[in-house]
């Protein structure tokens, strides 16, 4: 139900492993293996909130801690990656930003690097060149490392597909942003389409399941449905058209309604 396309995710993978600089235009995996690169949660899925991590301090923290009881935006990243992965951080932190949303009160970020043998100084790296340091949304993001077991627990839980290029040292895989809700659980997939700020902020309203944000933005989700194909939320026509035409009977009411009113005073007088 919240699978990003195959067709999507293998572009993507495809375009990682072709715009790698100072490398032969060549995949190093095969046309099979790039087909199975996909982000595809089942239904129900949640994140191991028990699973033990490490912060870019260094410091143990398991992935509950992390989330901290609120949505959170979670990204897997190859933390040496020369391609996708950075911009994608990019435009999530950007799209945060314009959410209008409060960082650490009302989401978290949390980014989980893939490679185990990429370590806290990577992290560290990836963090500093891709998120500005006099941004709020930087105290409320955690980078993550782990050893293979660790990785593999939670990709698996995730339904995140990849695949390793050995020729390039690359991953392929797909640019997906998870969005959890406080419990781990997986709310929505959304892919690099939908990293501005109303997808990011209708998103985890939706996450937030009634604790975050205002009725204006309830309302909102009435009238906008995600799309798991494009991975972006996108107007209920239908949706907006009755409420528009109950908008219109209950004005035309009242209208009617204060010119009886004011009839009858004149009648009186």
């Amino acid at each position: 139900m919240m699978q990003l396309p195959t067709e999507i995710a293998g572009v993507l993978a495809i375009v990682a492993m072709f715009v790698a600089p100072a490398r032969p235009a060549t995949a190093g995996v095969a046309a099979a293996q790039v087909r199975t690169v996909e982000a595809a949660p089942a239904p129900n899925a949640a994140l191991p909130l028990d699973l033990g991590l490490l912060n870019e301090s260094g410091e143990a923290m398991t992935l509950g801690k992390a989330i901290g009881g609120l949505p959170a935006i979670v990204i897997f990243v190859d933390y040496t990656c020369r391609t996708l992965c950075g911009p994608v951080l990019e435009f999530a932190a950007d799209g945060l930003g314009k959410t209008g949303l409060k960082p650490g009160v009302d989401y978290r970020l949390i980014v989980i690097g893939i490679d185990p043998r990429d370590g806290i100084a990577a992290a560290r790296t990836m963090r500093a060149q891709h998120i500005d340091d006099a941004s709020p949304i930087l105290k409320a993001a955690t980078f993550l490392t782990g050893h293979d077991p660790e990785i593999h627990a939670v990709t698996a839980a995730a339904g995140l597909h990849y695949t390793y290029d050995a020729e390039h040292d690359q991953f392929a895989h797909p640019a997906a942003v998870y969005v959890v809700d406080s419990g781990g659980h997986v709310r929505r997939v959304l892919s690099p389409l939908g990293l501005d700020g109303t997808n990011l902020r209708l998103a985890i309203v939706d996450a937030g399941r009634g604790a975050v944000g205002t009725l204006t933005d309830r309302i909102h989700l009435l009238c906008y449905g995600y799309d798991p194909v494009k991975g972006i939320y996108t107007e209920r026509i239908t949706t907006l058209m009755s409420i528009a035409a109950g908008l219109t009977l209950v004005t035309m009411a009242g209208g009617i309604s204060l010119m009886v009113a004011r009839e009858k005073r004149n009648v009186r007088s």
